[in-house]
């Protein structure tokens, strides 16, 4: 059951992992660019990524491989990769659409604050014609620091003019959920690649199985209000 201590007055979505399934896209790039070169990455070096900007993945990566190995060319090729995904194998996930039906009946603004460049935003958003159904889209490079600080869901919280505590966060991973949480937002995990821990379980405000459960929540509190 979602507990959340107040019917919110904004949502504020992660990107990757929350709206669209594109994480396993991420990790099977970067996978296959490294088998490639013949480097082996572990799979649980790829968990430890999820939610990261790009820079700070790549110094995951950099302390795992060493120095003697041409990052560029692995990034590049995952890149390439990832990239070539996103015209066949992009999908939203489930119960995203309806979802945002419930924000449009009840007029809850909405912002995404994502790690994602804002071309990969903008590009993941147009292609299911969602790109004008949200207030405001804080990218990489839109904040001096990244997930897991606070700025990308604080500068959220000011865009849709709202306070923090008043803005609910969606998020899939333990970057995103230490980001929202420090920001003062209330924060809902909605688990992808990586699962909570005992402490991301304490610090959200739940933890749920899918937006689904998010929708039925939210529509059972906002009708509440409702005169």
């Amino acid at each position: 059951m979602v507990r959340f201590p107040a019917t919110p007055q904004a949502i504020v979505f992660d990107l990757d992992g929350v709206l669209f399934d594109t994480e396993a896209l991420y990790r099977d790039a970067l996978l296959a660019a490294a088998a490639e070169l013949g480097i082996d990455i572990p799979l649980a070096l790829c968990q430890r990524m999820v939610g990261l900007h790009g820079q700070a993945a790549r110094l995951l990566l950099r302390e795992h491989v060493g120095d003697g190995v041409d990052l560029d060319a692995v990034w590049e090729g995952a890149a390439e990769r990832y990239h070539a995904m996103f015209e066949t194998d992009l999908r939203l996930k489930p119960g995203v659409l309806e979802l945002l039906a419930t924000l449009d009946e009840f007029g809850l603004p909405r912002a995404i604050a994502t790690s994602s460049p804002h071309n990969t935003a903008i590009h993941h958003l147009e292609a299911f014609g969602l790109r004008d159904r949200f207030d405001a889209l804080v990218a990489a490079g839109d904040c001096e620091r990244c997930k897991p600080f606070p700025d990308p869901y604080l500068r959220a919280a000011r865009i849709l003019n709202k306070p923090a505590s008043c803005c609910l966060a969606l998020e899939d991973s333990h970057a995103g959920v230490r980001s929202a949480v420090s920001a003062g937002l209330p924060t809902i995990m909605v688990p992808d690649l990586q699962q909570p821990s005992a402490e991301l379980r304490r610090l959200c405000a739940s933890v749920v199985t899918g937006l689904d459960e998010v929708n039925a929540w939210l529509r059972q509190a906002c009708g509440a209000q409702a005169p």
